[in-house]
């Protein structure tokens, strides 16, 4: 049984930057990384400036022109990615109580459920480095025709918090695999996770400069990555207006390829004739509360059929209402704290504005505890379309209720939103889950379950969820370039 208190309370995580294989302190400073467990700073960490992401794409742009990483073979690189996994494997204790102090995640679901994720990731691209293929089309006899891939060069990878090495892994391990080298910048609330995983990169083996860590904010340290001339690609996972920011950026500098994982506003769509009622209900509540709400795919929007509304919303309520909320590094607790303050006023703001606009407030809706940012489990029905609570993202664990009477009506109300992250639907009829499927428009539909998976299926959106996909053998699609070689016979 590991003492996770105890383990916190010795950690000692990295605090420079990891450029080109080797430590850099900079020279812009550090800020603080206050753990919303409790409010209190759990390192001074180095604050990158433009000069810091000079030095870092320099290095990457090194390793990539004249270093060994894109000229290893497919196998070898996926060697490297197997001991890094490995590696991930052996300090992910380590790993998981540094998430839990960094973002407020519950230990339970770092150590189980993100560093598995993040395991699997390294191993998964690991695996597949070797098995990819180029073509060669048949032509006429005199001529023989090559298509190539090749690594796209230079990779930027910029993450959020709320998954912070689960969503690095699904950038850089494929990013890797193609034979790119990365400079990764996690989110500055949560950047210690990052910048141990890149010192366990060097540990497994790959060349200095192949993967880089910068910590630092976006305005500063993302926006000198999305500007720079020597980033060929950059992958970004966050909200929609700093995406228009990298489009932005590319377009003002070398017309960079970007590509977005944005937000979602996702409907989770019950029909009267859902196989199961009870476990609809519960997949609504841990859908909604997992990770505090703090999910890109949360199913936000709750949709129910008018003639079983009250029986559903009653449910997820009694579910809400049953949560353990407590200290992140309590292996009990199931709700943890918000990233920090900031974010719990927003969060908070929403809540106001569907009380004023006349939503019923279930359950929740407060501030829990003395100490650190958490909130409790909030539900509101009644939800009219037009409301706050139905239309913004609100990254949080509060959920809004809407009532329907047709199924055309339910598709209607799902695609309402400018969002197209993911869906669901419950029902026991096949051929309305395939219409339904087919009609919703989202990146991910889940039929009688949410957030099941694993990484043979690609990740993404459509509309201002954005475009491109992580996870997957398409995934590489983003770092790797088609080249046509047309050699006369």
């Amino acid at each position: 049984m590991i003492d996770w208190i105890r383990l916190a309370r010795t950690l000692q995580p990295p605090t420079s930057h990891y450029i080109d294989g080797a430590d850099e302190a900079g020279a812009n400073g550090a800020f603080a990384v206050v753990s919303p467990r409790d409010g209190r700073a759990v390192a001074e960490v180095a604050d990158a400036g433009s000069a810091e992401v000079d030095l870092a794409v320099a290095a990457a742009r090194r390793a990539f022109d004249a270093g060994p990483w894109p000229r290893w073979s497919p196998a070898e690189r996926g060697r490297a990615l197997l001991r890094l996994a490995d590696l991930v494997e052996r300090d992910r204790s380590e790993l998981a109580v540094t998430i839990s102090l960094e973002m407020g995640k519950p230990i339970t679901e770092a150590y189980d459920i993100e560093l598995r994720a993040v395991v699997n990731t390294f191993r998964w691209y690991g695996q597949l480095a070797d098995k990819l293929t180029d073509e060669s089309p048949r032509t006429a006899g005199d001529a023989l025709a090559l298509v190539t891939r090749e690594p796209a060069g230079v990779v930027a990878a910029v993450v959020p918090w709320n998954f912070p090495l689960t969503l690095a892994s699904w950038k850089v391990a494929p990013a890797l695999a193609a034979g790119c080298t990365v400079v990764l910048k996690p989110s500055e609330l949560s950047p210690l996770s990052a910048l141990r995983l890149a010192r366990l990169a060097t540990e497994a083996g790959l060349p200095p400069g192949v993967l880089n860590v910068v910590a630092g904010d976006g305005p500063t340290a993302g926006r000198a990555l999305g500007l720079h001339p020597d980033v060929d690609v950059l992958a970004f996972t966050g909200s929609a207006a700093v995406g228009r920011q990298f489009l932005r950026y590319a377009a003002d500098s070398n017309l960079k390829r970007v590509w977005l994982e944005l937000g979602g506003k996702s409907p989770n769509i019950v029909l009267p004739d859902a196989p199961d009622l009870d476990r609809a209900a519960a997949t609504a509540a841990w859908g909604i509360f997992f990770n505090q709400g703090e999910m890109c795919t949360a199913p936000s929007r709750l949709l129910v059929h008018r003639s079983i509304a009250e029986r559903v919303t009653d449910a997820v309520v009694a579910r809400a209402e049953a949560l353990r909320i407590g200290d992140p590094l309590d292996p009990a607790t199931e709700l943890g704290a918000m990233v920090g303050e900031d974010h719990l006023a927003r969060v908070l703001g929403h809540v106001a504005a569907g009380r004023s606009e006349g939503a019923r407030l279930r359950t929740g809706g407060t501030r829990w505890g003395t100490a650190g940012s958490f909130l409790r489990p909030t539900v509101f029905d009644r939800v009219d379309p037009g409301m706050r609570l139905a239309r913004e993202e609100i990254f949080g664990p509060v959920l809004a209720v809407l009532a329907f009477d047709t199924v055309e009506e339910a598709v209607r109300l799902a695609n309402a939103t400018e969002y197209g992250l993911a869906a669901a639907v419950w029902t026991a009829d096949l051929s309305t889950a395939h219409r339904v499927s087919r009609a919703l428009r989202a990146g991910t539909v889940w039929v009688n379950c949410y957030e099941e998976g694993d990484l043979s299926v690609p990740f993404g959106g459509v509309k201002q969820s954005g475009h491109g996909r992580d996870k997957s053998a398409h995934a590489l699609d983003k770092y790797m370039d088609l080249k046509t070689t047309w050699i006369q016979l």
